[in-house]
């Protein structure tokens, strides 16, 4: 599969809104435009649908991420190394000792030049932390991983 091949990804966001929709896959072009030779890992988990860009097929060389969750339709790009980056403009959120991320509500006031080098710099981590360069593939889609059940929103 490809950036081209969003049919794995459009099974897993049939529950979602299409305002949502279309703000994740506009994201995903975004990311994949910029890194076209890195992979994508699908988790259909079951608080949220989060998907990110690797050089490989592990979850720690990650270096972009995208999550939406299956009650509040929030929607997070992150980073899965954020805490390793610079943020000079502290737009990230996160306390946690890892992952960092903005929450996107509008696809119009993304900001896209400052995500840019913020990705730049988490690619260049990322790439550091692959050991071994049999390890790196190209432009896949795989899905890691399906939870059965899945948390829905509640109905008033």
């Amino acid at each position: 599969m490809s950036k081209d091949d969003t049919s794995a990804l459009l099974k897993f966001l049939k529950p979602f809104p299409p305002e949502i929709k279309e703000t994740v896959l506009w994201l995903r072009d975004f990311v994949w435009t910029l890194y076209p030779k890195t992979n994508e890992l699908i988790y259909d988990n079951y608080n949220a649908l989060a998907f990110g860009w690797s050089p490989t097929d592990r979850q720690g060389h990650a270096f972009c991420t995208i999550a939406v969750g299956r009650t509040s339709f929030n929607i997070h790009f992150g980073f899965y190394w954020g805490n390793q980056i610079a943020d000079p403009e502290k737009k990230l959120l996160g306390k946690g000792s890892q992952y960092r991320y903005i929450l996107v509500k509008d696809k119009n006031e993304f900001p896209k030049s400052y995500m840019k080098k913020l990705m730049k710099e988490a690619f260049t981590n990322s790439m550091l932390k692959v050991k071994d360069p049999k390890q790196i593939m190209e432009s896949k889609t795989i899905v890691k991983s399906i939870s059965a059940a899945k948390r829905t929103k509640k109905k008033a």
